[in-house]
């Protein structure tokens, strides 16, 4: 049962005869042609999620009775795109009278609160239609109910053992769910929600066949890879005709512009750009100031507004990127006291200064420094301190948290999240406490695993194998993400020279065994100027075509550097077919 109507595209990729990129697709589990569809028809049915029968029953009785529904969204780039797309694609269906409210996370913190509800009542609703959240907000639920509101709630973090008592609930985590992904973002589970309800109105003849919502995939596909979660067979599809739209200059002007002001080419959008120009700017609205100047720039119809909108998130994101590098210098000067890096397995960071809506950013930079969980706490609400944490491959974040608050049932206020990242808040009288219970924690499940941070590669290039024409069917390959990576490949190159552009990055000429010559690029380098006088680099890096005064160009884009000597550290795992 299709949720999209669109004709199969006759431009889907297919499994190369290029030997390289056969071994890529092979050692990421693709083996024919039929794994790299990215048609419509291989959708999952939206009715094999739980709860779905009875979320659309709600809304198509909404959609008779011409009720009013309030979207309550979340201040990061998958609330924000989940929230236009409920908005849009309800409108597109029919709907009269559709709101959006977002909660400040100054004011009113994470998801359905019992301010937020109290505040929706200025908007007089007759639903609550959450999205990215709801999952753990029992209190705003209730308080909604004897309201005599109804409470439809869309998510995809992890539930607890209880659920909210909402009138509907669509969550691929829900304990015997029985869709295939668990892995879709608040915005994927969103417009399978609309993709249902168009089914439904279509079988009741109360909608035109016309009505396709494959307009929204733009949207679809920048949550998705903003919110970092795995790329499997569902979510690629959603990404890659996403991108497809966007190439094709079809994408809405909010997405246009927000690529516009971070200098990339609409038609040659890529999957890199949502992860680290667009998103970014995006969820600075949601960190510095309202995620609703995010949302407004997503549902902007000309490309005027969308574009005054753009400018302004670009500019939360410059300041966000000021407010993080002072903190990111407290940090570091704070771990460096008394060795606790070294010390400590978990750890938790605090400054009375620190900005909550940076912290997030804050502790994924320090966990990538120091390869240990991360929880960076800021001022909360009086008496209270808020915390984001971020974790690595093989330490279960939340799971970590729920640990702690069993055995410490008043420690954590509240707490939710993911695997490899969560929030939380608790008192800050009880800050030293929980630090020492999460790094004792941390501790404990780290037992007998191997926590060595580990390069995966696809293994080395031949010489001949730099070239334009790799580097340009790599770029069309995807799309890659988490869980299915971008190729990445290791070698020992020749330094010939050394350059470091302001004042971080370093440009390279390189040489190989063989005598070719080859330009590279590392970005945000720690001691940039040490470089100059390396002669051999061991690296990790992707192949990218540099693009400069009309020409094109191989070059070589660095993830990980390394003097190359007998007793280097660095350990290379081969992504190798098996």
């Amino acid at each position: 049962m299709n949720i999209l109507q669109r004709t199969l595209d006759t431009d889907l990729p297919t499994v190369s005869d290029n030997p390289v990129l056969d071994r890529i697709y092979k050692a990421r589990g693709i083996h024919s042609a039929d794994d790299l569809n990215y048609s419509f028809s291989k959708l999952p049915s939206p009715f094999l999620l739980t709860g779905m029968k009875t979320m659309v029953d709600y809304l198509e009785d909404a959609f008779d009775n011409k009720k009013k529904i309030v979207i309550v969204g979340d201040f990061d780039a998958d609330g924000a795109t989940s929230c236009a797309v409920g908005l849009l694609g309800l409108k597109m269906l029919g709907f009269p009278y559709v709101d959006f409210l977002v909660p400040d996370r100054f004011k009113h913190g994470y998801g359905l609160t019992t301010s937020i509800v109290q505040e929706s009542l200025s908007k007089s609703p007759d639903i609550l239609l959450t999205v990215d959240n709801g999952i753990s907000s029992f209190e705003g639920v209730n308080l909604a109910k004897q309201l005599g509101l109804t409470v439809l709630v869309t998510d995809h973090h992890l539930p607890s053992e209880e659920l909210p008592d909402a009138h509907a609930i669509v969550n691929p985590n829900l304990k015997g769910d029985r869709f295939p992904s668990r892995a879709m973002a608040g915005v994927g589970v969103m417009f399978y929600v609309l993709g249902a309800l168009m089914l439904r109105l279509k079988k009741h003849q109360k909608l035109s066949s016309k009505i396709d919502i494959s307009s929204l995939l733009d949207l679809v596909a920048l949550g998705t890879v903003a919110d970092l979660v795995p790329l499997d067979g569902v979510n690629r599809i959603f990404v890659y005709n996403g991108l497809k739209q966007i190439k094709e200059l079809k994408g809405r002007p909010g997405i246009n512009a927000l690529l516009s002001v971070a200098g990339k080419d609409i038609s040659k959008a890529t999957e890199t750009d949502f992860g680290f120009a667009v998103g970014p700017r995006l969820n600075a609205a949601g960190r510095m100031d309202d995620m609703s100047i995010g949302i407004s720039c997503l549902i902007a119809k000309t490309n005027s507004e969308a574009r005054e909108l753009a400018t302004k998130l670009n500019d939360f994101n410059v300041t966000r990127r000021f407010v993080e590098e002072g903190m990111k210098a407290d940090a570091l000067s704070f771990l460096n006291e008394d060795e606790i890096s070294d010390k400590n397995d978990g750890l938790c960071l605090f400054n009375e200064d620190w900005h909550q809506g940076v912290i997030g950013i804050l502790a994924s930079r320090i966990k990538d420094l120091t390869y240990k969980p991360v929880i960076a706490f800021a001022p909360g609400d009086e008496g209270y301190v808020k915390g984001s944490a971020r974790s690595i491959p093989g330490i279960h974040i939340r799971d970590a948290l729920s640990n702690i608050a069993k055995d410490n049932p008043d420690i954590l206020s509240k707490f939710g999240g993911h695997a490899m990242a969560a929030g939380l808040s608790i008192k800050a009288v009880d800050l030293s406490l929980f630090t020492r219970l999460f790094d004792n924690e941390i501790k404990r499940l780290s037992q007998g695993i191997d926590l060595t941070q580990t390069l995966y590669t696809d293994g080395q290039l031949d010489s001949d194998d730099l070239t334009l024409e790799l580097a340009s069917i790599l770029i069309t390959a995807g799309p890659f993400g988490q869980g299915f990576p971008e190729p990445c490949f290791e070698g020992v190159f020749k330094v010939t020279h050394a350059k470091v552009l302001k004042e971080k990055h370093v440009k390279f000429m390189l040489r190989t065994e063989k005598g070719k010559t080859i330009s590279a690029i590392k970005f945000n380098v720690e001691d940039p100027y040490r470089w100059s006088s390396v002669p051999m680099i061991n690296t990790v890096y992707k192949l990218s075509v540099n693009e400069f005064r009309g020409e094109s160009n191989v070059q070589l884009m660095l993830d990980h550097i390394e003097a190359s000597k007998a007793d280097s550290n660095l350990r290379h795992e081969f992504l190798m077919a098996s």
